[in-house]
């Protein structure tokens, strides 16, 4: 018969080894932080907000004389203005699908426009997924980065995100009155709206949504990404947005189409940037009256540069600002974007960064935050050493983009150097244009037969950052209409 001591000495050991098993377990990176509740709780929030077709010089703290986005200019004042910020693409699908996924165009799966979405797990795995394993209620509202016309409601749920609020089709997101939206793959109604008008707008329909999450998560941590349809035509919002500005602009009417019609498309627009600027001034109130803003990274972005649609020029109101070129180049104006960070008592009030980054590093930069390991197929880099100012910042070797649209087209920097290369469908070798963005930024002086150097490491670096696609090609693309 074991005597009471000898039971005694036994439990010890079984404790002993079992503090040490839990221990151990607690250094593995992808467990780091997620062993004991009070520490997912106090790993900070982070909200993804993200505009739509907001170009570089869109905002008054970018630049924009014409009008004023008080609440954003605020959240720079803050926070960081990230002024060498760079999106995944210069169309709207494969640059979301560089956010969440990590990788650039050469890389990612979805990298174009048109008839696909991402794979199941473990193919195309998420941001939202690692936060999702690491504790965090996860949420997307808006207009879905996961799929461009996919008609399949449930996926974002899929991929990560517990609870999904919006389209899962680009063509859908181009009305601001829909007549359907899906719920956590179910579909949610509106019957007084009619697409390119009606009674419930979706801006205030996913700002309403996103402060109801915050509130349900205010415990945390949380990770929302707001993906808003701002400026994107259709030119459409509600009336007291665009009043301020009626009679303020020479107007030409546009007629409508594929795109509403619009009388006043220049107060309209205006109208849709300042309804912007107050849905992100809402959030930032929300965090603010739950008591969580010094514990939420808030970073605020655009899927690409300026766009020219629906009765809009980007050339009106200087959207581009000193870039040359928009949505659906690859110059600056097409990929470059106003990108702010905020987070009290992180981030530096009123700084700025040069530092050289883009929409594939979002995903190593959440690791860092949360303290899981980095994936290794990626192509990004943290930023938070940048983010806090301190630390070893890392800086790429390069960065790379390739479009499949008016006849393909494919551009990397390297330093202070741009190259861009049109036409690729016809000539995946053709003639590079070369660029010194330290001195000539509105990229209007090709250098490359001053560089012949430049020009060829740069040909060199496109040849190793392009992968071949199943779905896609220079050669042969998807025949479906750009989204």
């Amino acid at each position: 018969m074991i005597s009471d001591k000898r039971i005694f000495k036994l439990f010890k050991q079984c404790l002993s080894r079992a503090l040490i098993a839990l221990s151990l377990a607690c250094q593995i990176p992808s467990l780091q932080g997620v062993c004991h509740a009070d520490d997912v709780a106090d790993r900070p929030n982070i909200i993804f907000i993200l505009a739509d077709d907001l170009g570089y010089g869109d905002l008054s703290c970018f630049g924009q004389k014409n009008f004023s986005t008080p609440r954003i200019d605020r959240l720079a004042e803050e926070g960081m203005r990230l002024t060498n910020h760079y999106a995944g693409s210069t169309v709207c699908a494969p640059s979301r699908a560089c956010l969440l996924a990590g990788q650039h165009t050469g890389h990612v799966y979805q990298r174009f426009n048109g008839n696909v979405q991402f794979r199941p797990d473990p193919d195309d795995r998420t941001v939202a997924r690692l936060l999702k394993d690491a504790g965090y209620a996860t949420a997307m509202i808006g207009k879905s980065g996961l799929s461009c016309t996919s008609e399949d409601g449930s996926l974002p749920n899929r991929k990560g995100f517990d609870h999904f609020f919006g389209y899962v089709s680009h063509g859908a997101a181009h009305r601001y009155y829909p007549e359907q939206l899906w719920r956590n793959g179910a579909p949610v109604g509106y019957p007084g709206n009619h697409g390119k008008s009606g009674a419930q707008y979706s801006g205030d329909l996913f700002l309403a949504d996103s402060l109801q999450f915050i509130e349900r998560h205010k415990g945390g941590p949380f990770f929302l990404h707001l993906s808003l349809q701002q400026p994107h035509a259709d030119l459409a919002v509600p009336l007291k947005w665009k009043e301020p500005f009626l009679g303020k602009y020479d107007e030409t009417p546009f007629e409508g189409g594929h795109y509403r019609a619009e009388s006043h498309p220049k107060a309209t627009f205006a109208g849709m940037v300042t309804f912007l600027d107050h849905t992100v001034g809402k959030v930032i109130d929300k965090l603010r009256e739950v008591n969580v803003s010094e514990n939420t990274l808030v970073i605020f972005s655009s899927d690409n540069g300026a766009m020219s649609e629906g009765g809009w020029s980007r050339r009106y109101f200087n959207s581009s600002g000193p870039l040359r070129g928009g949505k659906r180049d690859l110059y600056e104006g097409g990929i470059r974007v106003p990108t702010i960070a905020w987070w009290p008592g992180k981030v530096a009030p009123g700084s700025e960064s040069p530092h050289v980054s883009a929409f594939w590093d979002f995903l190593p930069t959440v690791c860092e935050i949360i303290g899981v390991q980095t994936p290794s197929n990626i192509d990004g880099i943290s930023y938070l050493p940048t983010l806090l100012g301190k630390g070893m910042q890392q800086t790429h070797a390069y960065l790379y983009w390739e479009f499949y649209e008016q006849g393909g087209k494919q551009a990397v920097r390297m330093g202070k150097w741009k190259g861009v290369r049109l036409d690729v469908s016809k000539n995946p070798y053709g003639a590079l244009e070369l660029y010194d963005l330290e001195e000539d930024l509105g990229e209007a002086h090709n250098l490359v037969l001053d560089h012949p150097d430049v020009a060829s490491r740069l040909e060199e670096l496109m040849r190793a950052a392009h992968t071949d696609s199943e779905i896609v090609s220079f050669a042969k693309r998807s025949k479906r209409r750009s989204q």
